[in-house]
Order: C-alpha cells, then sequence, then structure tokens
C-alpha cells in the first residue's frame, strides 16, 4: 500500500478536474517532476486515462469519484475496509475467514487480479467500476448455499431500484445485464467442513462509467451510467445502499431458503419467455426460458416438456448466438 500513496494522492488532487502542473504536484509532494511523470505513468498503468497539456499540466480526461472510507463506515454498521489497490477484494477476504465477522466487506478501486467465474480474469480499471466482496457465515451449511448467486443479484439489481436505477436484468446464475449486455458478475465462492458452517466470500464487480476504449473484455459489456442516463452516480451511496440490500438478502434467505426468491428473480430474468441455448460441457439443449425453481435451477420448456437444469458448468446464451 505504501509504494502506492503518492499515486493515489495525485489521482486525488486531479479529481478535482482542474489542470494541474507536474512542478505543481513535484511541490505539493517533495518529489521531482521526473518522479511524478513516472507516477503518472503508472496511474495510467490502472486503467486511468490521463491526458498532459503543455504550460498547463495534467489532467483527468473524465471526472473520478473516489470512494470514502470515513463516509462508508458512518453509513454502514457492518465491518468494512477501503483498500484502493488490491489483488482481489475475493482473495483478501477468503484469506481471513476465521478473523472477520459475518456481514464484513471490503472495497477497492483497482484489482490487479480480479477474477470472475470459472477462473476467467475480471478486467477492474481504476475507479471506473466497483468492486467488493462480503464475508458470510452460513450456518446452515454449504449446501443450504446452492442458489445464493441468484439470491445475491436479486439483491443489487433491488438496491439499483432503490435508487431509481431501472430496467437492470438477471442472467442465469450470476450476472447483471442491461439491454442484453454484461452489466455486473457476481462470485461466489465458500469454504468449511461437512457438518459445520460455511463460509462465503460474495464478489461482485459491476461496471459504473468503463472507457470504451478498456481492453481485456470480450463479450458485450454495459456500464451503470448508460442506465442513469446522464444522472450522476455517487459510487459511495451506491455502495452504501447495496451493502444494507445485501444484508437484508442474506438475512431472509437463511430464514426462508429460495422460496421468497422465485418470484423476485423471475420479475427479473432476462430471458423469461425467449428462446435459450444451454451449455452443460458438450450438450446444447435448446429451449424457451421460464424461470427458476425453489433449488435455483434454470427451467425450460424443451420438447421434451418441462425441464430443470442446475449445475456449475452450465452456462447460459442467447439462442440467436
Amino acid at each position: 500500500m505504501k509504494e502506492h500513496t503518492i499515486k493515489l494522492a495525485i489521482l486525488k488532487a486531479l479529481s478535482r478536474g482542474d489542470f494541474i502542473s507536474g512542478e505543481e504536484l513535484g511541490e505539493q509532494f517533495g518529489i521531482s517532476r521526473a518522479a511524478i511523470s513516472k507516477h503518472i505513468k503508472g496511474i495510467q498503468a490502472w486503467g486511468v486515462d490521463i491526458f498532459r497539456v503543455q504550460g498547463k499540466g495534467y489532467q483527468l480526461s473524465n471526472p473520478l469519484q473516489l470512494l470514502d472510507e470515513a463516509v462508508l463506515k458512518s453509513q454502514l454498521t457492518c465491518a468494512v475496509e477501503l483498500i484502493p489497490i488490491i489483488d482481489s477484494t475475493n482473495q483478501y477476504l477468503l484469506d481471513r475467514v476465521d478473523e472477520l465477522e459475518s456481514g464484513a466487506v471490503c472495497l477497492a478501486e483497482y484489482q490487479a487480479k480480479g477474477r470472475g467465474r470459472r477462473g476467467r480474469e475480471w478486467v477492474s480499471p481504476f475507479g471506473s467500476n466497483l468492486y467488493m466482496s462480503m464475508f458470510w457465515r452460513l450456518d446452515a451449511g454449504m449446501a443450504a448455499a446452492m442458489g445464493l448467486s441468484l439470491v445475491v443479484g436479486v439483491a443489487i439489481v433491488e438496491a439499483l431500484e432503490e435508487l431509481g436505477l431501472n430496467e437492470v436484468k438477471l442472467k442465469w446464475p450470476n450476472d447483471l445485464y442491461y439491454q442484453d449486455r454484461k452489466l455486473a458478475g457476481i462470485l461466489v465462492e465458500m469454504s468449511g467442513q461437512a457438518g459445520g458452517a460455511a463460509n462465503l466470500v460474495i464478489g461482485m464487480g459491476m461496471n459504473l462509467m468503463m472507457s470504451e476504449q478498456t481492453e481485456g473484455i470480450t463479450q458485450p459489456w454495459a456500464s451503470l451510467s448508460e442506465v442513469a442516463n446522464e444522472r450522476s452516480i455517487d459510487r459511495n451511496q451506491l455502495a452504501i445502499t447495496m451493502i444494507n440490500t445485501l444484508h437484508k438478502a442474506l438475512s431472509d434467505y437463511e430464514l426462508y431458503g429460495m422460496a421468497g426468491f422465485v418470484e423476485r428473480w423471475n420479475r427479473l430474468d432476462n430471458f423469461l419467455g425467449r428462446p435459450i441455448k444451454l451449455i452443460m460441457g458438450p450438450r446444447e439443449i435448446t429451449g424457451i426460458a421460464r424461470g427458476i425453481n425453489e433449488q435455483g435451477a434454470v427451467i425450460l420448456e424443451t420438447n421434451q416438456g418441462i425441464e430443470a437444469f442446475i449445475g456449475g458448468e452450465i452456462s447460459l446464451r442467447s439462442a440467436n448466438n
């Protein structure tokens, strides 16, 4: 963290939106203009677009609103930690499950090794998105965690609706979609022993204001700024609302299981009533999407009738792809 202190301070200075000269930054932090230039290049490697104009200095190409740990802690009752630069928020919590309180949260501005489902990389440019993980101890055990990513998806969409951000849908089993493009992904990782409580780490990455030039993404994606339709998004308030909504949803899940979430999920299903293709290893099943059942399985209306499918190796795509 210490090696990033000056870079983060430069970003905080630039986030005000004005041009700042290398000389002024150097004086502010007690280093040379050459050192400032080196730090700027390091910041650009995080995916932040900074440009330089001769005689004026440096400026961010787009406004940047940083997360504020003091604001988060003042409005949340759970343990919350903001680590601006991190390898992975999920891994950070997984390494600390024995010392965490259930409901503890870790947020970051940039993930060097963010990961998605099935080991895929999650592209994580600095300050453009929301990267968040929550630890939850499920006393009912690992078997009771089936379908948890569906519950998390419902909670996040409902949190967005609470903020007036509508038209976001769910894609089984763990993605949020806007206009048939991926807006956010959910990754639930767990540890524990048979007969004991399950230690769950629930990770979520959501695109907020991602640049069109962002590299490394292989599928159509959307940003929450599109959903907001030019309205400003307060990243701190967004995080606070999501954390509170997620706490309530997970508490409800412990009490009532999936039964309380099936109708809520189906209301938000991006593919409900549409032809889809379900890929399970070498198998491909086509049919009409009919939502989910109380086990969290996806229901398809196929030539054989109504069938339910569940499993970690299932992916879902539009039948037209």
